[in-house]
């Protein structure tokens, strides 16, 4: 027989352990134990709080939990479960469900688009001082990626190499479901060393500018006329009243380059080789132009209002940062030189 006071405790033990089930914390997502006050104040949005995608969140929450507390706070963001549903339809021009597991490019590096040689119309003389002024650009032939870089080929990237994962990546590898969406959270040598690596290299803002928008001086990649049923931009996500995402690449066919090239309006900013410089014939001053900051084009699916950046659609916008930024909204494609008898591939 064992002595009374272990029997006791045994039944103490007992009697705690439902309560201890589900004294959980980590499950209040408003909780104010000393672990969420962290990263958790009074009068904090959840939407905020999820928008910063970040992964300190996973050690209290899953996933999963974190997007069903964005549904219980009134967002009509869809879960990974609600995307992947069968009876899921695109919406607004994207032809693909917003998650989804399996790659329809897989890992290898992008295939390639060949721009050929010539001159474009650059930039404008109606917006941002740094965008003009307008002018004539004659470049060489040059391929470049048709996609922005994903989470999957730059996976293949990390594997090889050892390189450090990007933020949002939890044991080496994405999330669930965002094989083929542009990776992300990767610096300007982050995405030059993975160009070196599949044999290609960061386009030239220049080059960037007429793979998008062809030859003829249009505003976006389809033409003149601003489409939100064309690209992931900001004012398709608060059409739709959801908060806002990568979607996965060349998802909008609508907004495909006269070249071929998708997603150059929209989903993420690309990093370029080229530093931010001021046109030629450009006379407003600036305290950022020199070899301090590098290029990004493009625009991508967060709105950048809060920065008075202007509507980052047009493809003459451009955006300049350091080179060791790292961010949701930032990615990239490569390109490469062509050799002489280079044809369509």
């Amino acid at each position: 027989m064992f002595p009374l006071r272990y029997c006791l405790l045994f039944l103490l033990i007992l009697l705690a352990l439902p309560a201890r089930a589900g004294q959980q914390p980590e499950d209040h997502f408003h909780g104010v134990t000393q672990n969420c006050k962290k990263c958790h104040s009074e009068g904090v949005e959840v939407e905020v709080i999820l928008r910063q995608n970040d992964n300190r969140c996973l050690a209290c929450h899953t996933r999963v939990q974190l997007q069903q507390k964005l549904l219980e706070a009134g967002s009509h963001h869809p879960s990974r479960t609600q995307a992947t549903a069968p009876d899921t339809k695109p919406v607004l021009g994207m032809r693909y469900p917003l998650y989804y597991s399996p790659s329809r490019l897989g890992d290898e590096p992008n295939e390639m688009v060949l721009i050929p040689a010539g001159p474009f119309i650059r930039g404008t003389d109606h917006r941002l001082p740094d965008e003009g002024p307008q002018h004539v650009v004659d470049l060489p032939a040059f391929w470049i990626d048709r996609y922005e870089v994903t989470n999957l080929q730059y996976k293949k990237f990390i594997d090889a190499t050892g390189r450090r994962s990007p933020k949002h990546f939890r044991n080496r590898t994405f999330p669930e479901g965002k094989a083929d969406h542009p990776v992300t959270y990767v610096s300007w040598d982050d995405a030059k060393a993975y160009c070196e690596w599949a044999g290609k290299r960061l386009p030239t803002d220049a080059e960037w500018e007429k793979a998008a928008r062809g030859t003829d001086g249009r505003e976006y990649p389809w033409g003149d006329e601003f489409d939100i049923e064309k690209a992931n931009m900001p004012l398709r996500w608060a059409e739709l009243g959801q908060f806002g995402d990568t979607t996965p690449v060349g998802a909008f066919e609508g907004g495909v380059s006269p070249y071929g090239v998708y997603d150059m309006t929209g989903n993420v900013w690309e990093w370029t080789a080229s530093w931010y410089q001021p046109y030629p014939g450009n006379t407003t001053p600036s305290e950022s132009y020199g070899t301090r900051y590098k290029t990004l084009k493009g625009g991508s699916w967060f709105d950048c209002s809060f920065y008075k950046c202007g509507i980052s659609a047009p493809v003459y916008n451009r955006s300049f940062f350091a080179k060791r930024t790292r961010n949701d909204s930032f990615g990239f494609r490569c390109a490469k030189d062509a050799e002489p008898g280079d044809g369509s591939r």
